[in-house]
């Protein structure tokens, strides 16, 4: 196993590596034969962010890409994001394809699109998003079980916020569709039939720019697959890596 290839999966806003856990327990219950590393966000879940790491996209998808080489020691390895997630993930690709850097293989995104800016509706989610990092940790706390343990208690005020306003400037979301556009690898487009953060439709809508891209859409499921369906959310992977020659079928 140290030569298989490596999947790092990034979590979402105000979320850590916690999130993956369903996920991960089922992925090596599988034997499935490429290893996985979940990592938390500088700022979010156990790692602290460096004061010279700057709370945007670009930023934090410089921060991957290293992280990424980094890890996979020489290895082909696969980047995977889940919704804010998924758009660090177009960052580092950006980047390690800009100083061409070799080892990446494909893109996963999870329940991560859009590439359309609404205003009214993007002021709205500002407004919520600050509010909920304003609440920390009262509120949070109090909050079912698994959503309280996932990383909201835990993230980094200004790393919540800054990656909150970045990510949904008029800039920053219709850059997405641009810079899927111009992905150098294969990508697999996940999202949940009853996801209501990031609906279907707006998946399918950033996947379709990319050259050679396949969608998948879990029924019943919401925003959080790894937590919800993560058995399912593991045969699509594992079937597209099989298909991408990144895993062998098990016998």
């Amino acid at each position: 196993m140290n030569d298989a290839p490596l999947l790092i999966a990034v979590h979402g806003w105000m979320l850590s590596r916690r999130v993956w856990e369903p996920f991960v327990q089922r992925w090596e219950q599988r034997g499935i034969p490429v290893r996985l590393w979940c990592p938390d966000l500088p700022g979010f879940g156990e790692r602290s962010r460096p004061k010279a790491l700057l709370p945007t996209l670009a930023a934090y998808g410089r921060w991957l890409a290293a992280q990424a080489q980094e890890r996979a020691g020489g290895r082909p390895f696969i980047l995977m994001g889940h919704s804010l997630g998924g758009s660090v993930v177009l960052h580092a690709e950006a980047e390690l394809r800009g100083n061409a850097t070799p080892g990446l293989q494909g893109l996963v995104c999870v329940a991560a699109g859009g590439g359309i800016y609404q205003p009214k509706p993007f002021r709205q989610l500002r407004a919520i998003g600050r509010r909920v990092v304003e609440l920390r940790p009262e509120v949070l706390q109090r909050l079912p079980p698994p959503l309280g343990h996932l990383g909201p208690v835990r993230a980094e005020g200004r790393a919540a916020r800054g990656l909150l306003v970045n990510s949904t400037s008029r800039a920053a979301v219709r850059q997405l569709p641009e810079m899927v556009t111009q992905l150098s690898v294969n990508s697999l487009w996940i999202s949940g039939e009853r996801d209501k953060v990031m609906e279907p439709g707006y998946v399918r809508h950033l996947a379709g720019y990319s050259p050679a891209h396949e969608y998948r859409e879990i029924a019943n499921c919401g925003h959080l697959p790894m937590q919800e369906q993560p058995d399912m959310l593991c045969n699509e992977i594992e079937t597209w890596l099989i298909a991408q020659s990144l895993a062998k079928p098990r016998s």
